[in-house]
Parts: C-alpha cells; sequence; structure tokens
C-alpha cells in the first residue's frame, strides 16, 4: 500500500465530495416522485464509500469487517417541505482538528410539524453553504450523542427545494458526521438551536464500537 501523502489525501477527499454531490443528484431527481427509492440509493451509495473509497473514516480493520451502515427504514412522515422562517443575527464558531475555526451565521429557522424548531446556519467564509445538524431526544442511546448532520450543502449533501421553493428536510437522511467513526476528526456538532426534544428514529444510527458485530 502506498503511503498518504498531503497531495494524495486531498485528492481522496475531493473525490468523496465529488461522489457525495452525484449521490445527492440523484437523489433529488428521484425523490420527487419516490422518496423511498431515493433514500435506498442514498443508502447504497454511501455503503459504497464506506466500504471502499480511501477518505473513508472507518479504519482498515472497520472496513474489513463492514456490512453497511446501521439505517433505519424509510418513513415518509419524516420528510418536511418547509419556509425558512426569518431570525436574529446570531453566530457560532466552532474550533475543528482540521479545518481550524468554522464560523457559522444563523440564516433562519425551520419548523418540523410537531417535532420543533431548528435553526439554519450558513457557513460563514469562502464556499458559503447551508447548515442543519439536529440532535434528538435518542441522541446517546440510539442516535450519535453529538447529533447528525441532514444538509451540509457545501459538502453536497443538499436535498434541494420543492416546486414552490420550500426546502426539503428530509430526517430519513439524517447521517453521522465523520468523529463518529473516527475520533480523530473533530467536526460541527449540533447545539442546543438544533436540539428536538422528540425522538427522531429514523436516519443513520449509532455506530458500533469498533471491533464489534457489525462496526
Amino acid at each position: 500500500m502506498h503511503a498518504v501523502t498531503p497531495l494524495s489525501a486531498a485528492l481522496d477527499v475531493t473525490d468523496w465530495r465529488r461522489r457525495t454531490s452525484q449521490t445527492y443528484a440523484e437523489v433529488r431527481a428521484l425523490a420527487v416522485e419516490d422518496p423511498a427509492a431515493a433514500h435506498a440509493v442514498w443508502v447504497q451509495q454511501r455503503d459504497e464509500l464506506f466500504a471502499f473509497h480511501p477518505a473513508s473514516p472507518l479504519s482498515p480493520d472497520a472496513r474489513a469487517d463492514f456490512a453497511g451502515l446501521d439505517v433505519a427504514p424509510y418513513d415518509p412522515r419524516y420528510r418536511f417541505e418547509v419556509s425558512v422562517e426569518p431570525a436574529g443575527p446570531q453566530r457560532l464558531d466552532v474550533a475543528t482538528g482540521t479545518d481550524g475555526v468554522v464560523g457559522f451565521d444563523r440564516v433562519g429557522t425551520v419548523v418540523l410539524g410537531d417535532l420543533g424548531r431548528l435553526t439554519l446556519w450558513s457557513l460563514r467564509g469562502y464556499g458559503g453553504g447551508l447548515f442543519l445538524p439536529v440532535r434528538d431526544a435518542l441522541a446517546g442511546h440510539g442516535t450519535f450523542g453529538g447529533g447528525r448532520y441532514v444538509l451540509d450543502t457545501i459538502k453536497g449533501a443538499d436535498l434541494g427545494c420543492d416546486r414552490v421553493g420550500r426546502l426539503v428536510v428530509d430526517l430519513n437522511f439524517a447521517y453521522n458526521p465523520s468523529c463518529a467513526y473516527d475520533p480523530s476528526w473533530a467536526c460541527p456538532l449540533a447545539t442546543r438551536a438544533n436540539t428536538l426534544a422528540a425522538p427522531v428514529p429514523v436516519g443513520e444510527r449509532t455506530p458500533p464500537p469498533e471491533g464489534a458485530p457489525g462496526a
């Protein structure tokens, strides 16, 4: 196996993000008519990236035993098409191990039916992008304790808008940040503004500890 150089690592991450963007483009096209079929494509392609891609957050040992991410079956009750409601200015600065301090600005809020309200963030700095993390009542005992990501558009995780411009927020596509699989990563996590009191039993579940069955 060749040594990982800064150049090869950068190219690997670029390819990971390119493939992620391609997956979400397919998801958006399919979801217009069949969100469950779009979700199945997302699960399959994400499994392939984790299993085989050199930028996978799984260690080589974990990849050797990898049998697929633990993702709940699709439930249409957790798909929302929402208008973004205005909110006052707020800044969020997150220290990460790889990207330094990542800054976000609050651009509004979204109401997800009876589940509650989440803050929608915009990445401050070059590239921009919307960021919507979520932490739910199952965090730490069913879903990842630090919360999951639903939208992270600068990295390609974009579920699009409906026919009248409302944002698609489908919690079935909630996925774990890389730090859930590799503690060497430091990821922006959900704060109180992105915490729901209700359980969200769909999306990616808590990964098992490395070395456990299915890890």
